[in-house]
């Protein structure tokens, strides 16, 4: 109801007659209380003009009656049936409507007029009718084509957004595979440089077995040797290797290959989740630190066989 009071007011009727005519007709179109507005027109205003009548002085003589019956009849009290816009013409038969049209024109020039404002003929009303049929067309319309370009431009972002998101996500894809493919090729690296230290290592400790199997051979016969200690060379050290998850992996290696080849048997075979560890002896207690994986296994006390603990960094 209110909508219907807002558009009446909007097209210059008063707010008070609106409600009236709802109140009326009980409709709920604009049509049909438009029509009824059209049909009973507002009271006529009356607005009486004061007029200062004079009083003849009375006298006692008898001169002062034939004076009196002289007298010109009071002029006639003059009856405004209207308000006039001096600006425009225009007749209104209420405050309210001049309030209105003041606020809608600028125009203050006002008076009152004895002009009566003729009732709206048949075809006026239709046509004041259909006037008000094509504006609310109009705005029915207009507000049609506004929900409509909004509804174009809410989907134009949902799909934009949806774009953003698709190559935000393109792009993290991108930085983790480069970012994969640096780790392995500077795992390859370390490895390779591993075992290029491993092997200058094993080639050091030819040289001085070779030196100190001179040195032995040179000798005289007669000086006694002292036995030496028996030492049991191992080729080979068998590791059972322990995941985060509980589960193990068993590998035999060389006894001469660095701890580091042991790291990258467990990247390449783990079943646990993947992530940075370190590896551990459970007995004796012992964690291997950086240092560690260039060494060769025979080396960390590692042969013949031995337990490794992998745990979380």
């Amino acid at each position: 109801m209110s909508n219907i009071i807002d558009v009446l007011t909007e097209m210059g009727f008063s707010r008070q007659r609106a409600e009236l005519a709802i109140a009326a007709t009980k409709a709920t179109e604009v049509e049909q209380v438009m029509e009824w507005l059209l049909t009973n027109e507002e009271p006529e205003l009356s607005i009486p003009e004061r007029i200062d009548t004079e009083t003849a002085p009375e006298n006692k003589d008898s001169e002062s009656v034939e004076e009196k019956a002289n007298v010109e009849p009071q002029e006639k009290q003059v009856v405004a049936r209207s308000i006039k816009c001096d600006d425009c013409g225009k007749l209104f038969t209420s405050t309210l409507e001049v309030e209105y049209h003041s606020t809608k024109s600028g125009h203050s020039n006002f008076s009152e007029s004895t002009e009566e404002k003729k009732p709206l003929t048949e075809e006026e009303k239709k046509e004041q009718l259909a006037k008000i049929e094509a504006k609310l067309k109009q705005r029915r319309l207009e507000r049609e084509e506004r929900e409509r370009v909004e509804a174009l431009e809410r989907e134009k972002g949902r799909i934009r957004s949806g774009k953003d998101l698709l190559e935000a996500k393109r792009k993290h894809e991108e930085a983790e595979i480069k970012k994969m493919v640096e780790q392995k090729n500077r795992e390859k690296q370390e490895e390779k440089m591993a075992k290029e230290r491993v092997r200058q290592q094993i080639e050091q400790d030819k040289i001085a077995r070779k030196s100190l199997f001179q040195q032995k051979t040179e000798q005289p016969l007669c000086v006694p040797v002292a036995p030496a200690k028996p030492i049991i060379n191992y080729s080979e050290v068998k590791l059972c290797i322990r995941l985060t998850n509980g589960k193990t992996l068993t590998q035999t290696f060389g006894a001469k290959e660095p701890l580091s080849a042991v790291r990258v048997f467990i990247e390449m075979n783990r079943t646990d989740e993947s992530g940075p560890f370190q590896l551990r002896l459970s007995y004796p207690v012992k964690i291997f630190t950086t240092d560690d994986y260039d060494k060769p296994l025979e080396m960390l006390d590692l042969a013949p066989s031995a337990v490794l603990v992998v745990s979380k960094t």
